[in-house]
């Protein structure tokens, strides 16, 4: 039976977008509606993080050091911890409802980051892709939230989810030029048992999506279908990443401020947790701007 632990007891409001940082064992992870940056020490326990006056909606670490940061308004530059933000653009800043969601970096340093549309009454969500010369593309305009953004190991699949609709897509990738084509979908979940949040993918492939409102992750195969699920103590996990030095721990972010009548169900509510697996992910990504 894989043992579920808690590795962060957070009291997280929305614990998003973990990443794990090879280089300094750390986890980094955002709490959207607490408007923080975290970096946890899974060896010492140690979590410290950055407050800011607004949701972060995901980030990646810089080669050069430092962050970029999607956040309500859009995106920003940290040069490294406890510095000043740097605004680059908004790409949204004519949508006063939106705020930036899930994203994740190419193998060339590009950031792809979708926003979340609140109301749901119509599409109201896009998919961007952050250039390293900071120039911006639409990707895709017909979402309500955007999640789930990974690669294949082999840089020709992109993934992504739109959580309201529990849809995951693939689509066609070129590496090199950085453009999605042929969307597919990849795997359509029922409702009402957990709708896909975040995501990443192994070295074999295999896409690994937590369900949120469904309490557990699912491995999905190349082609769609569910190999192995594991129950997790939270009703709303929101995101998972490969971490540990051989990256097959996998650290999971949920969500807190839930009915108190889960607490004694879900007591990992609002924590990170872990667990061991067998298959290791791929390493992350840095933006190369």
């Amino acid at each position: 039976m894989t043992e579920v632990k808690i590795a962060l007891a957070a009291n997280a409001k929305l614990a998003e977008c973990p990443r794990w940082d090879s280089f300094t064992q750390k986890l980094f992870w955002v709490d959207i509606n607490g408007f923080q940056l975290h970096c946890f020490d899974p060896e010492t326990g140690e979590d410290k993080f950055l407050q800011f006056d607004e949701e972060i909606g995901c980030f990646s670490l810089r080669k050069r050091g430092g962050f970029v940061l999607a956040m309500r308004s859009g995106y920003f530059l940290l040069d490294s911890w406890n510095t000043h933000l740097h605004a680059l653009s908004d790409p949204e800043s004519d949508l006063d409802k939106t705020r930036f969601n899930d994203g994740r970096c190419d193998t060339k340093g590009r950031l792809f980051a979708g926003s979340y549309y609140p109301p749901k009454d119509y599409d109201g969500a896009n998919l961007w892709c952050l250039n390293p010369d900071y120039s911006v593309v639409k990707i895709a305009d017909d979402l309500l939230t955007t999640n789930g953004i990974a690669f294949s190991p082999d840089n020709k699949t992109f993934y992504y989810s739109d959580t309201p609709k529990h849809i995951i897509y693939r689509c066609d990738f070129d590496i090199e030029s950085g453009v999605v084509s042929n969307r597919q979908t990849f795997h359509q979940f029922p409702h009402g048992n957990g709708r896909p949040d975040g995501a990443s993918v192994d070295v074999e492939g295999c896409y690994w999506t937590a369900l949120y409102e469904g309490a557990r992750i699912v491995r999905l195969s190349p082609d769609g279908n569910i190999l192995q699920e594991i129950p997790v103590p939270a009703r709303c996990p929101t995101m998972i990443a490969f971490g540990g030095r051989d990256l097959k721990t996998l650290f999971i972010t949920t969500a807190g401020q839930r009915p108190a009548e889960e607490d004694e169900a879900f007591p990992g509510n609002g924590t990170i947790l872990r667990v061991e697996v067998d298959v290791p992910g791929l390493p992350e990504n840095l933006f190369a701007g």
